[in-house]
């Protein structure tokens, strides 16, 4: 597990290190240059999108998540739920932190701990969840919007 992880973390890395963080992040990198981001000088903002008052923040490394591609990290807060939803563009990820936790439309639960890897296809129709002890972080790319479209029961 502990090699898990710590492979993980060095593949988030090396995506931050050469993936544009912001405007001048990517000068440097059209100079050749580098970009090294603490986790500490992460921005944290409102995931455009998420429920309101829900806590589910979001830190854009790169790209443009309303129209894709893009790289970033999400953080759900200990105890989040997500209603039953689908995304219109298909994403992968990685989580960091905490535990990620996947609910079919079927209820069938999957709890993917830190240094998981998981996919979606576009439109898959599925409920998400975070750890109840603890905040979940993860890395989502894209290459389409990033979204989520409620179902409503029944529907």
């Amino acid at each position: 597990m502990k090699k898990l992880l710590l492979s993980s973390l060095v593949v988030l890395t090396a995506l931050a290190l050469i993936s544009p963080v912001n405007a001048q992040a990517q000068k440097k990198i059209a100079k050749g240059g580098h970009v090294a981001m603490p986790a500490d000088d992460l921005k944290w903002d409102s995931l455009k999108g998420a429920p309101p008052g829900s806590g589910v923040m979001s830190s854009l490394l790169w790209g443009n998540p309303e129209k894709g591609p893009f790289g970033m990290f999400i953080k759900f807060p200990a105890g989040f739920t997500m209603p039953l939803h689908y995304h219109s563009s298909a994403f992968k990820a990685v989580v960091v932190k905490g535990a990620y936790i996947y609910v079919a439309e079927n209820g069938e639960e999957k709890r993917l701990g830190s240094g998981s890897y998981f996919s979606y296809p576009a439109k898959d129709r599925h409920a998400t969840k975070s750890a109840e002890d603890s905040e979940t972080i993860f890395y989502v790319e894209g290459t389409g919007k990033f979204d989520a479209i409620p179902i409503e029961a029944g529907k």
